[in-house]
């Protein structure tokens, strides 16, 4: 059966990835994020974070000391072209291949690439093809 439509809702609310060389990660993910066009939410001696990733040191408070464990992490990307400056940007800032962009058999139209992070951790951009979406992001407002 082929899949014809996906939701994107709000099943994940953070990730926290716990690092060994927090400047090297900061260095790789700053450059994927720059290729995808999204700016650094915040930062601090031994932590930073983009919209609900946060990359932090053991030493940070909420890591109690431990770094986690290999993930997969997917990031959702406009266009093909944005996957592929993606994957550029990525291998240029210390990431190792793990799948040059291209077609998937996924659904039709999936489109990724996917890079080794410093730490061992499989990250992708993915572009899901022409598709209509009932809204480019969500804003939470926090009531007093």
């Amino acid at each position: 059966m082929e899949t014809q439509r996906l939701y994107r809702g709000r099943l994940i609310d953070h990730i926290q990835l716990v690092v060994r060389d927090l400047e090297a990660s900061r260095t790789f993910y700053r450059a994927l994020f720059d290729a995808l066009e999204l700016p650094l939410s915040g930062e601090g001696e031994d932590y930073f974070w983009v919209d609900e990733l946060f990359v932090s040191t053991a030493d940070s408070e909420a890591a109690a000391g431990e770094l986690t464990g290999r993930h997969h992490l997917a990031f959702q990307a406009r266009d093909r072209a944005m996957v592929e400056a993606w994957h550029k940007a990525g291998l240029g800032a210390g990431g190792v291949d793990n799948g040059g962009p291209g077609e998937r058999a996924y659904h039709p139209g999936y489109f990724a690439a996917f890079l080794m992070d410093p730490d061992g951790n499989n990250v992708e951009a993915v572009y899901h093809g022409e598709a209509r979406k009932s809204a480019d992001s969500i804003e939470v407002t926090f009531e007093a």
